[in-house]
């Protein structure tokens, strides 16, 4: 029997649009239909975002995403709905006085960081088990997460019934989930997510992932993704080692060197990509059934 692959498709993502591409989903409706899209292509799950429909910015508009969530759920389509949970941990430190922020930073507290999960109860929610250093443009910015803030999180997904999908960026943060798993507050099995390739964390290459995994406690389940041109390479090493995969919009714009990709067709690509190896992509119900999903409360 094949082994079942499950593949997230990551939708729209938070970073600056490019202006070139000539379909970048924005608005609810938008993202909706590369939902669709996504699900029509074989995809068992989507990771979504919302954007100001007006500017395409990131948005943590709650209305945003009930009006998204209402929208896939209204479509009919049967596609695990995982919304980000990473918003609000952006602090850009003021280079005269790095203790104090810029006014872009946003960093919001746990109960305003959920607050959409807790309105739209999807089944499964990322949590950013990370910090990190990032570079927005020409402006240094650390991404940040406490791990009070991490248990606080988590401990509110458990009470609503809400898998948290654990997105670690560099090895440490294994070993903080881990510990979080071990303190009751992220039940098993647990489902960890590999970034490969932000700049200043993890690099996407074979070995990065192998440490990686090696890393994981023994019930895990587990995916990876590169980003950019990696996102496909990656695609083959994470089945390779027994991991699921990713792809979508957020991670890759380019289905190859100079042509702008659609979700549907990066779904299709590495479904492709899978089934020449010998395996399937799990349908969301056969997905459902490996993660162990509960019904949200």
């Amino acid at each position: 029997m094949k082994r079942k692959v499950i593949m997230t498709c990551a939708v729209t993502g938070s970073a600056p649009v490019n202006p070139r591409h000539p379909a970048f989903p924005i608005t609810p409706e938008e993202i909706c239909n590369s939902v669709i899209e996504s699900a029509k292509a074989g995809a068992s799950a989507v990771h979504v975002h919302v954007r100001d429909p007006k500017t395409g910015a990131p948005s943590h508009d709650p209305a945003l995403y009930q009006e998204l969530v209402d929208r896939i759920r209204q479509s009919g389509t049967n596609i695990i709905i995982n919304v980000t949970c990473g918003g609000g941990g952006n602090f850009f430190p003021d280079p005269v006085n790095e203790g104090r922020a810029l006014p872009e930073s946003e960093i919001f507290t746990p109960c305003e960081r959920v607050r959409h999960i807790e309105q739209t109860l999807p089944e499964m929610c990322s949590l950013d088990v990370t910090t990190f250093n990032e570079v927005f443009g020409n402006k240094e910015v650390v991404y940040l997460n406490t791990p009070r803030t991490l248990r606080t999180m988590a401990k509110r997904f458990q009470e609503l019934g809400v898998k948290p999908e654990l997105e670690v960026f560099q090895p440490g943060d294994i070993l903080l989930a881990k510990q979080m798993i071990e303190q009751g507050i992220i039940e098993t099995p647990p489902m960890f997510q590999m970034v490969l390739g932000v700049k200043w964390a993890a690099p996407a290459d074979p070995e990065t992932m192998i440490y990686m995994r090696n890393l994981l406690p023994k019930l895990a389940i587990w995916g990876a993704f590169g980003i950019a041109q990696m996102e496909m390479p990656m695609v083959a090493q994470s089945v390779l080692l027994g991991g699921n995969v990713r792809v979508g919009l957020e991670d890759n714009l380019y289905l190859e060197r100079g042509v702008f990709a659609s979700n549907g067709q990066l779904v299709e690509k590495a479904r492709k990509i899978i089934e020449c190896m010998g395996y399937e992509v799990a349908t969301p119900d056969e997905a459902r059934s490996i993660l162990e999903l509960k019904t949200p409360q």
